[in-house]
């Protein structure tokens, strides 16, 4: 798994908040990587990990209500992120992943408010629990409605 965010940036930090979660308490079959604001920064990790499926987890404005997971379509990826708080399009990072990683999910936690030195809200942080929780039980992702 593959956190970005900015733990800094109140609801942006729902990957970050995960990447803890996921390091207080491992879960089997799961390695976590925080990527931070710069996850192609993590690429070279992710290739040396060789992993067959890798999932990133990111907060991303898609216009529902805060708290809202969705499996984001990589094509969609590029069109959301037009207005980013990372270096570099996620797109990219997937494109240049994709050689190495057989498949790349991309889950969007929707943020209410992304504000440097605001805390996370309830909603997100709810979210980013149930997601830990469902890596816990080995969910199958096709349960997770897409964008």
């Amino acid at each position: 798994m593959l956190a970005v965010g900015n733990a800094m940036m109140g609801d942006d930090g729902a990957g970050p908040l995960l990447y803890r979660l996921m390091q207080e308490k491992t879960i089997e079959n799961w390695t976590a990587l925080d990527g931070g604001s710069a996850p192609e920064n993590s690429a070279h990790i992710v290739r040396a990990l060789k992993p067959k499926r890798l999932l990133i987890v990111d907060a991303a404005d898609m216009g529902l209500a805060p708290g809202e997971i969705r499996l984001i379509d990589k094509d969609l990826i590029a069109e959301m992120f037009v207005m980013s708080t990372h270096n570099l399009p996620l797109n990219f990072l997937i494109e240049q992943l994709e050689e190495d990683v057989e498949q790349i999910l991309f889950v969007g936690i929707q943020p209410d408010i992304v504000s440097f030195a605001f805390p996370m809200t309830e909603k997100v942080k709810s979210a980013v629990q149930f997601i830990y929780d469902f890596l816990q039980r080995q969910g199958d992702f096709a349960a997770f409605k897409t964008l």
